[in-house]
């Protein structure tokens, strides 16, 4: 990340009417973009978004504070200020290396093994890289899955199984119409979803606006000092707070993991430079939703005062504290929300192995489909492990 901004000499920080008016200026156009692609560049960034603003957002950063403390989130914004320009490196490779299936599936596809093999002819690389993603991938949603019953049990007193039979049936209805579906449900919720997430946040702020600054300091106080103990946080290092800072300032953002390719393949653009300007979109609200998140944590003392709690769960338990029943609900509701996008966000990904895998033939069609399946699997079933476990199988995964 760092030789990557020097190397685009900061440009995809320092140009941001450039990058505004190729991104969220877009989202308002009527007008199609000139260029080959399977879906518009805006859907393309919303089904990235999915994954981007979700429960790595919400659970990502209560969980790094827990383990980092105040800190950690410090080194979440170091994470995506040079995640930036990895980000849109990502989305070059993507545009530049992707490939067209026409006899299994209408679309444009690559992912970081068609990179490796259509660049660098690594295709025994490529292959191994596919399964380990396709294999162990699906089971990174574990922690959405736990994120979604904790927070609906804590707001709706929902049983778990019937919320898992749920988020099953409509994650499964939403991929089985492949990416045009995908995209087609992300443009329309993940904006919103957004919007109302921030907006929440916003409102909490401006009632706690006395204590922002307190909690600003105690950021950049614990990121190059230890942490103290109080109520019921163990105190932090400063090593835990960069580990936890920028394990999860990756996971949320996505910077680094090359998902970026995977999504802004298929995107209709004339060039892949104005697609990439998406790396700069998506990072910066990212960045945003991360800090207002941590500032809820930290202002209301969640991770002090609920000292076994963790997760989306410690996020929930902080509006609830602020707005009560009211600030619960609406936790629940939309921590589900988030899990659900970024679920089906990541199963295109994964999907993306398993075309690389069979390439452009019958057996991809085939194989797809029995895939839908096995990828269901460990969200529906896995979901009661302990949430630090499985933020350290995620982290151990996305390594592999």
């Amino acid at each position: 990340g760092v030789f990557l901004t020097f190397f685009y000499k900061g440009r995809y920080i320092t140009k941001t009417k450039f990058h505004f008016n190729n991104t969220y200026k877009k989202m308002f156009s009527k007008t199609e973009d000139n260029g080959k692609g399977t879906v518009s560049g805006f859907a393309a960034a919303c089904t990235a978004m999915a994954n981007t603003i979700g429960v790595g957002n919400i659970g990502g950063v209560a969980s790094a504070i827990v383990s980092g403390g105040p800190g950690a989130v410090f080194w979440i914004w170091i994470a995506d200020i040079f995640g930036i320009s990895v980000k849109a490196s990502e989305i070059i490779l993507g545009q530049r290396f992707r490939v067209k299936f026409d006899e299994s599936m209408d679309e444009y596809v690559c992912d970081r093994s068609f990179v490796m093999k259509n660049s660098m002819g690594w295709k025994i690389g490529g292959v191994i890289l596919a399964f380990f993603v396709a294999i162990f991938g699906p089971w990174t949603n574990v922690v959405q899955s736990e994120a979604v019953t904790s927070s609906v049990a804590e707001a709706f007193h929902l049983n778990p199984y019937i919320t898992l039979g749920i988020l099953g049936i409509t994650v499964f209805l939403t991929i089985f119409g492949g990416l045009k579906r995908i995209s087609s449900s992300m443009e329309r919720v993940v904006p919103v979803m957004a919007i109302v997430y921030i907006g929440a946040t916003i409102l909490l702020l401006i009632m706690n606006i006395n204590h922002i600054p307190e909690a600003l300091i105690s950021i950049f106080k614990s990121a190059f000092t230890p942490a103290s103990a109080a109520g019921g946080f163990a105190g932090a290092t400063v090593k835990q707070a960069i580990r936890y800072g920028i394990a999860r300032g990756v996971y949320s953002s996505d910077a680094g993991t090359g998902y970026g390719m995977v999504a802004h393949a298929p995107a209709i653009t004339d060039h892949p430079i104005r697609q990439s300007s998406w790396g700069w979109g998506e990072v910066m609200v990212d960045l945003v939703v991360c800090t207002m998140t941590a500032l809820t944590v930290i202002i209301t003392k969640a991770y002090i005062v609920f000292p076994n709690v963790t997760s989306a769960h410690l996020t929930t338990v902080a509006f609830g504290s602020v707005f009560g029943v009211v600030g619960t609900l609406f936790m629940g509701a939309a921590i589900t929300v988030f899990a659900w996008t970024t679920i089906i966000g990541l199963y295109y990904s994964c999907e993306k192995s398993i075309n690389y895998i069979f390439g452009d033939s019958k057996y991809n069609k085939i194989a797809v489909k029995g895939y839908m399946i096995y990828f269901l699997i460990p969200i529906v079933f896995f979901s009661n492990l302990e949430a630090n476990l499985l933020w350290t199988i995620t982290d151990l995964i996305s390594g592999m």
